[in-house]
């Protein structure tokens, strides 16, 4: 999928999905270890998610547009 000479984009893109994919996990982490103890508050992480997941989406698409293919 991602064959080719990797550009800057392609890497912006690669931090940019890590980040992302890091903060949610830490999201759904917290609910799984304190929904034992308390009420889950997904309610008010929704934004969070949301963003997390929106900025998945972004590093996926600067993945894709940051490889120069190989002639």
């Amino acid at each position: 999928m991602f064959v080719g000479e990797k550009t800057w984009v392609f890497w912006v893109g690669l931090i940019i999905l890590a980040l992302a994919s890091v903060a949610l996990f830490a999201i759904v982490w917290f609910n799984a270890v304190t929904a034992i103890y308390y009420k889950p508050a997904v309610e008010y992480q929704v934004p969070f998610i949301v963003g997390a997941v929106v900025f998945i989406i972004i590093g996926l698409y600067m993945m894709t547009s940051g490889v120069r293919k190989k002639t």
